[in-house]
């Protein structure tokens, strides 16, 4: 009877703190939405005419993100305002492209949404302006003539992406929360990294913005990892400066065992975003072993490259001479900062590229595309 009690009592607790929490959580939700919808009572009762003639502005506490958003038809800013206000995101609207511009030029904004249809000014030039004033600004495309062309012919000019009208509430957040995840991606990845050299003291560290390179293994101008047994036999992996710039990886490709590769010819290969990275063989020999774990659980890449993450193994022909075209531990650390460079300057060259293209003919090239296009052309088909 008392074990009863005991456990009955212990139930009702666990119950009542969950009850509790739950009720606390909704509290706070609601007083945030209530702030919310008194900064947006408040914000549209406000004279702005001083900046832009039509300019309303909602600002709400630590906003997720400041918003632009520029259309010729006011109920749909009204609409595209009170959703992203209520959702925690700071919101300014204009009525016409003249005057989004002299905002951009004055102010900081995360993201100008423009109408892809105006008079005077359309999207497209909205675009162009933008993205020429600041770079640093992500424009998306608001239209209700969602053709291919017109999305394309928007991104070619710079444009992140596009929101068709009419659109829902939850379908507007799910896009602007998304669109934020990948502007917050972006800029992380044009932060210039530290480069960690790992010894018995130094631990490898997680971070995105530290590429690891380990002491005592050779580095291969393809960034392949090399570790030399006593055996005079070859590990071979991936470093762990790959798999930072590429990002997912969804399959690899392993050689067969006991092939015979001369140096520079294929070795094996990697997939993912649609795309497919080839790697030459840092060293001629034949094929001893390979690390068929990878095919079923290509995650331990990640969770340690440099050891279990290893893909085969090489038995050396002429390891003396291959050796010589290897980076290896302290010299390598100033090789990777130029190899960073190197690999940004490609990325930026693509869509300098893709924008002088011209005419939209196609289909727009997602950025992750673009990561592994500028690894290939930098560092495979040097």
């Amino acid at each position: 009877m008392v074990a009863l009690m005991v456990v009955f009592m212990f139930v009702a607790f666990i119950t009542a703190d969950v009850l509790v929490r739950y009720a606390t959580r909704r509290w706070h939700e609601r007083g945030v939405r209530l702030q919310r919808e008194e900064a947006l009572d408040i914000g549209l009762k406000l004279e702005y005419t001083d900046e832009a003639k039509s300019l309303k502005r909602v600002e709400v506490n630590a906003p997720n993100a400041r918003i632009l958003a520029v259309d010729d038809e006011a109920i749909i800013l009204d609409t595209f305002r009170k959703i992203l206000v209520l959702a925690g995101y700071s919101v300014d609207t204009v009525e016409t492209g003249k005057e989004a511009l002299g905002l951009v030029k004055k102010l900081d904004y995360d993201f100008v949404f423009t109408d892809l249809k105006m008079p005077g000014m359309d999207g497209l030039d909205v675009t162009k302006a933008v993205k020429h004033l600041r770079p640093d600004i992500d424009v998306i495309m608001i239209t209700g003539y969602a053709t291919i062309e017109s999305a394309v012919d928007a991104m070619k000019y710079g444009a992140l992406d596009y929101v068709q009208k009419p659109f829902t509430a939850d379908e507007l957040v799910t896009f602007i929360d998304k669109s934020l995840i990948r502007r917050q991606d972006r800029i992380e990845r044009q932060i210039r990294p530290k480069i960690h050299l790992v010894t018995p003291t130094a631990t490898a560290e997680e971070s995105t913005h530290v590429f690891n390179v380990p002491a005592g293994l050779f580095i291969s101008p393809e960034h392949e990892w090399l570790s030399v047994e006593m055996t005079g036999v070859v590990r071979i992996g991936l470093d762990d400066f790959t798999q930072k710039l590429v990002g997912e990886i969804s399959e690899i490709i392993l050689p067969r065992k006991d092939s015979k590769v001369n140096r520079g010819e294929s070795l094996f290969s990697i997939k993912g975003n649609g795309q497919t990275l080839t790697f030459p063989s840092p060293v001629s020999g034949r094929v001893t072993a390979v690390n068929y774990e990878l095919t079923g659980t290509i995650d331990i890449l990640k969770i340690k490259p440099y050891e279990i993450g290893w893909i085969c193994c090489i038995e050396a022909t002429n390891l003396t001479r291959d050796l010589q075209h290897l980076k290896v531990g302290a010299d390598a650390v100033s090789w990777y900062r130029e190899e960073y460079d190197r690999f940004n300057e490609m990325v930026e060259g693509l869509k300098s590229a893709e924008r002088e293209e011209g005419n939209g003919q196609g289909e727009p090239v997602s950025e992750e595309v673009k990561y592994w296009e500028a690894f290939s052309k930098s560092f495979l088909h040097a």
